[in-house]
């Protein structure tokens, strides 16, 4: 299949909403793979941390690190509940356990928690993947970025991922992994999405310098970067002119779906990678990462 006509390009509709976006909104719902992703056992006993998880690549790697064998705790707002319900369904669906923990990753307090509920609850902590985040877009740039947005896009995308590792770190055994979700935003920045790109440049780099940190103690750190994405948060967070177009601008023609980037994460997280730490990997439709 041409990769172009997988899946429909712009326009999309995304429905009227207000951040942090629900996927029953979405008149075009996104594809998490649902009804095609389909599992091997690379990930049989495995026990993972996923933030986001509710919606968007955050339900895909759920969905997917389920089918592969991994049980699975998920961290969203509490506003986003429906739709982490949702996912949980798709979890114990694949016959693993799910459990769920909403709260504001805001809060050191509360990253500690999900930490403490995985070692609780799952058993312990295998895979740790960092994938909530926050954005707003802002037309008329930097003048137009209150304190108040700068705050919320760096405590929920920079602080909440450094607070996350640091609970963690302590009780990761050798083979296990962290896997940060970075962005095309690193490398292609967006004059209107300035504090959200200057956090994902900052994810890479933290993710490059704590590969090295970690890797005397078997514990491999890598980052997926993924181009324009069909989430909830797309029309939550953009204007309706850059909501038509998105994802026209890559080579491919469209926006990518959740499920597109599923195997990537599996991939960080299974033995194949085992030789791969300190690593970026682009998911971007096309659009260069480096």
């Amino acid at each position: 299949m041409n990769p172009s006509d997988k899946y429909p390009g712009p326009p999309l509709d995304g429905g009227d909403q207000q951040p942090p976006g629900s996927t029953e909104a979405m008149p075009d719902r996104p594809d998490h793979g649902e009804e095609s992703y389909q599992g091997s056992g690379r990930l049989n006993g495995r026990k993972a941390v996923i933030t986001g998880g509710d919606s968007g690549i955050g339900r895909a790697v759920a969905i997917a690190y389920a089918r592969e064998g991994a049980d699975v705790l998920i961290s969203y707002l509490p506003e986003e509940e429906n739709d982490a319900r949702d996912t949980a369904g798709y979890i114990e669906k694949a016959g693993r356990k799910a459990v769920l923990v909403p709260g504001d990753i805001r809060d050191e307090a509360h990253c500690r928690a999900i930490v403490d509920r995985a070692r609780a609850d799952l058993g312990g902590l295998d895979i740790l993947v960092n994938n909530a985040a926050y954005q707003m877009a802002q037309p008329g740039g930097i003048t137009e970025i209150t304190d108040e947005q700068f705050d919320r896009v760096i405590k929920t995308n920079l602080y909440a991922m450094f607070w996350l590792c640091r609970a963690a770190v302590p009780h990761l055994e050798p083979g296990a992994t962290i896997i940060n979700t970075a962005s095309v935003q690193a490398y292609q920045s967006s004059a209107h999405l300035i504090d959200y790109a200057t956090t994902k440049g900052g994810i890479v780099a933290f993710t490059k310098a704590l590969a090295e940190d970690l890797a005397d103690k078997g514990v491999r750190v890598n980052a997926v970067a993924p181009g324009p994405i069909w989430t909830p948060l797309i029309p939550a967070t953009m204007h309706d002119e850059k909501v038509k177009k998105f994802g026209a601008d890559v080579p491919l023609g469209r926006a990518g779906q959740p499920a597109e980037l599923a195997a990537a994460y599996v991939y960080f997280a299974s033995p194949e990678s085992s030789y791969t730490t300190g690593e970026v990997l682009g998911v971007t439709g096309g659009k260069p990462v480096s």
